[in-house]
């Protein structure tokens, strides 16, 4: 008597399927011209499959399996579904270059299994630190205050997840995104390792780590910023992005020895908080005038001074923003390249392509418009002067304390003073002030030395007419949870500008002093960086504390 036997039939029927699924999307593969694949026989590349979310892959019923540097294989049930090509195309807008296949439900199932093995935060041998769109949703709604993110690290740090350190970095960046941060510094002393946020340009304690929690966090960001784990006595620079939604947030890594454990600072570039336009940059309307006129000449060179952090980039990337028009040429040479600007050619310094090197081979590149990043030596210094001499637009910064140290700076560098006057168009200075916030910032009367500051700056200030009609007010912060309780939010420049024109020409040939320079300047009716700076006080635009933590308000005004 034959016995039937229902379990076997049923394993022999899914076999058979199988097999026709595989045949079918072999026959798929030659009709679409695309290759096919069985992924249930190979080993899934995570740091691959980790560049498509999980409810995204499968929704669109697609995986990536393996990727090398920019080039990622993507496994897909069909060639021509809506969706599907949708994901294609978004890993095409990160810069990666996707090669399809077709695959059975099966094989993208064993793909897709993968994704139990990924930690909550994934990180790349590329240098790409991947958070989910759920994850960035989670976090910007979790991450309000400092106070939020210092829980959160420390619940992690106490947690017995394998994938601890994996998350710590998760909440670390995701924390900095949220809250807008521009730096993290991880600062390590004999006993706990302390961790700051520079936020619109100033340190705020957030937490401190155990030694043994900092070993495993400063590993971890050793190898997303490609530098070497086992080097301690020396420093190293790298650098990382971030990938949320469709684009990428470079990450600066800066590694240096110390006495108890190396210390990191991650400078943040995120391209949202540096494309602002020349009117968000609080220019007043007679320097917008400026400005629109000496960018609109088609040689010349405009110098922006101050010290690192001052937000001279910012403004460049401004200026740049302004002049780009399909028939002009413009090139940079950048270090590095902190925003991209699309129809701009830029270019990134390194070991072997210096400012000099890139600013000499730019030049054979017919630009019409040049920006160099930063002029540290006399054959940047001399290259620039001539590309102006010789028809280019020049946009460069600087290191002076203000407009007039421009001139001597770069005579010192070995530039002739007789063709100083005929390259550089304008010198500027600026500072980066923090706004008030406007919905709790507080009046607060003008008395004593405050009174007598403020009034220093607004005697014979030029364009008196156009001050506020409030001069015996200034203004405080408070905080409130719009500002997460520091009374500011956001900053904002003081400039001051030195135009070149004979009378600073002669000058320029005569004197080197600075004091010289800001007496010959007096007739432009241009405000000094310390007047500009009172008027945004008593706009109440920012507090005369905080203009006086940037800008020295002692001195008399000179010239």
């Amino acid at each position: 008597m034959t016995q039937f036997d229902e379990k076997k039939q049923q394993e022999r029927l899914h076999d058979l399927r199988a097999r026709e699924e595989e045949q079918l999307s072999e026959m798929l593969a030659k009709k679409y011209g695309v290759e096919y694949i069985d992924l249930t026989t190979r080993a899934i590349d995570t740091d691959a499959l980790r560049l498509i979310p999980e409810a995204d892959s499968r929704a669109g019923e697609v995986a990536a399996f393996h990727k090398v540097n920019k080039n990622v294989f993507v496994a897909m049930r069909s060639p021509e579904r809506a969706d599907s090509l949708a994901i294609i195309q978004n890993l095409e807008r990160l810069g990666y270059r996707p090669q399809r296949y077709i695959a059975t439900r099966a094989s993208l199932e064993h793909a897709w299994d993968r994704f139990h093995d990924l930690s909550y935060a994934t990180e790349t041998e590329a240098g790409i630190l991947t958070l989910s769109n759920e994850t960035i949703t989670q976090m910007l709604a979790e991450l309000k205050t400092l106070a939020d993110l210092q829980q959160h690290v420390e619940t992690n740090m106490k947690s017995k997840d394998p994938h601890r350190v994996s998350r710590i970095l998760e909440i670390i960046m995701a924390g900095a995104l949220s809250l807008g941060i521009s730096d993290i510094h991880m600062e390590p002393e004999e006993n706990e390792v302390h961790m700051r946020f520079r936020l619109d340009g100033v340190l705020i304690e957030v937490l401190t780590f155990d030694a043994a929690t900092y070993a495993l966090v400063s590993s971890r960001i050793k190898l997303l910023s490609g530098l070497k784990l086992n080097i301690k006595n020396a420093a190293q620079d790298g650098r990382f992005s971030i990938a949320i939604n469709e684009k990428e947030i470079e990450i600066r890594t800066s590694i240096l020895p110390g006495a108890y454990a190396e210390t990191i600072v991650m400078r943040v570039l995120d391209p949202t908080t540096i494309a602002l336009s020349m009117e968000q940059l609080g220019f007043d309307k007679y320097l917008m005038e400026i400005f629109n006129h000496e960018i609109a000449k088609p040689n010349g060179m405009i110098l922006n001074t101050g010290p690192t952090g001052s937000g001279k980039t910012t403004t460049l990337y401004a200026f740049l923003r302004q002049v780009d028009r399909p028939e002009v040429k413009i090139v940079t040479i950048e270090d590095p390249i902190e925003y991209h600007l699309p129809g701009i050619v830029q270019t990134q310094v390194s070991k072997d392509y210096t400012f000099a090197l890139g600013l000499r081979s730019t030049l054979r590149q017919d630009p019409d418009i040049i920006m160099v990043g930063e002029i540290r030596d006399t054959e940047v210094a001399s290259t620039a002067v001539h590309a102006a001499l010789t028809g280019h637009l020049v946009f460069a910064t600087l290191h002076t304390n203000d407009a007039a140290g421009t001139f001597p700076r770069l005579i010192d560098m070995g530039v002739s003073a007789d063709i100083l006057g005929a390259s550089l168009t304008v010198a500027m200075a600026q500072r980066l002030v923090r706004r008030l916030c406007p919905i709790c910032r507080e009046p607060k009367p003008l008395t004593g030395k405050d009174a007598e500051i403020v009034a220093r700056y607004l005697k014979d200030i030029p364009h008196a007419d156009e001050l506020p009609a409030n001069r015996d007010t200034s203004w405080i912060p408070k905080g409130c949870d719009k500002c997460r309780e520091l009374g500011y939010k956001g900053r904002i420049a003081v400039v001051e500008v030195i135009l070149m024109d004979h009378i600073i020409e002669e000058a320029v040939r005569t004197t080197l002093s600075e004091r010289e320079i800001w007496k010959a300047a007096k007739h432009q009716n241009i405000r000094r960086m310390g007047q500009d700076g009172i008027v945004k006080v008593l706009q109440g635009v920012t507090s005369l504390e905080e203009l006086g933590r940037v800008v020295d308000l002692n001195p008399e005004i000179e010239g």
